[in-house]
């Protein structure tokens, strides 16, 4: 998935992320119990920085609407990060997943 940045959020982004990999690692880890794998990006463009994401679990979907659904203190706390630093609300269900249009590998 690929998250706006808004305009100078950059670095609290990456200091959220330095948050989910330190005082809040353990909490970030169970609330991703479906998920297998994770890595964010920081992707500088014409058109502003994006935040790629990627993540591996066998329902995406039910990611998202878990996510967006959960009462749990951290995962409102990270939804409400989420949304202050890229302005994507968690709560609304994405339209869609992304499309792979190309894979390449040797």
């Amino acid at each position: 998935m690929v998250f706006p940045v808004l305009p100078g959020k950059g670095e609290s982004l990456t200091e959220f992320c330095r948050q989910l990999m330190n005082e809040r690692k353990a909490e970030f880890e169970l609330s991703q119990v479906s998920i297998s794998k994770e890595g964010w990006w920081l992707q500088p463009t014409p058109m502003g920085t994006f935040c790629v994401v990627h993540f591996v679990a066998d329902d995406p979907m039910a990611v998202f609407v878990g996510l967006g659904s959960s009462q749990e203190p951290f995962d409102v706390w990270f939804r409400q990060e989420v949304l202050a630093n890229t302005g994507v609300d968690l709560t609304v269900p994405p339209p869609g997943l992304p499309t792979q249009i190309f894979d390449w590998k040797r």
